[in-house]
């Protein structure tokens, strides 16, 4: 199978990358360029509101400081489960200024994989899919279609929905993590983990499930997996009200 993948500027893609390439030969790696911070806030605030996007601005903030004082128990469970943050090989890749770009598309093109996996990218365009003939496969850090958006396991938390905080592999639609689920999984957390730690737990727990969705692909054997009245909702950054309003409960 020719897989290629389509990846976003974080950790977690490499840290797929890295854990995939023990099983699977991966052709190419194609790297998003976020979307520019202006442009990000204008889109956000004309959705949701000035105050409310200032308010997530100012937990981003905060943000920042809580994520140095969790790189100790970052360090940990990347240790434990085996996870790598080494940087891609430079022959396998290639760095593009919107993964909806006609270069992309020509770059998939030329490539012709079977399989794209999706990690950390911008939401793929209709054009896009519609002109790859591929299986698209996504890792979704909250289980969907309950928790779709940004920080599904925290938001599970907040909910008191434990057995909601996990992580999905979904296939991949011109949706907000609408897609087909292939499979999911439940994470393990303890009182030394975050915000920032639960979406490494999340990738440890995705990289045995992208594997199994891959030898679905190979060996025809793919299925969707059947959700039963679930509701859908949309999650965005918490705001700083919010964080702390969670925090008093426990929720870090």
């Amino acid at each position: 199978m020719n897989i290629v993948m389509l990846v976003g500027e974080g950790d977690s893609s490499k840290i797929v990358y890295n854990g995939l390439i023990k099983d699977f030969d991966i052709k190419m790696v194609i790297e998003d360029t976020a979307i520019s911070r202006k442009y990000f806030l204008k889109r956000r605030i004309k959705k949701l509101g000035f105050i409310k996007v200032l308010g997530q601005m100012l937990f981003i903030l905060y943000n920042k400081w809580l994520l140095v004082k969790s790189k100790d128990r970052i360090n940990v469970i990347k240790m434990e489960n085996e996870l790598s943050s080494k940087f891609y090989p430079k022959k396998k890749f290639i760095k593009v200024k919107s993964v909806n770009s006609q270069e992309t598309i020509q770059l998939l093109l030329q490539t012709s994989p079977d399989i794209v996996i999706v990690n950390g990218t911008r939401i793929i365009s209709r054009k896009v899919l519609q002109n790859i003939d591929a299986v698209f496969i996504n890792t979704h850090v909250g289980i969907t279609p309950k928790y779709r958006g940004v920080h599904g396991g925290y938001w599970a938390l907040v909910n008191d929905d434990i057995e909601n905080c996990g992580v999905s592999v979904h296939l991949v639609d011109e949706g907000i993590d609408t897609g087909g689920v292939l499979y999911q999984d439940v994470i393990e957390i303890n009182n030394l983990d975050n915000f920032n730690t639960y979406p490494y737990l999340q990738i440890s727990k995705a990289i045995p499930l992208i594997k199994k969705a891959i030898n679905d692909v190979i060996s025809g054997a793919i299925v969707e997996k059947k959700i039963i009245n679930s509701d859908s909702f949309l999650f965005y950054h918490p705001t700083i009200l919010e964080y702390f309003r969670n925090r008093l409960k426990g929720i870090k």
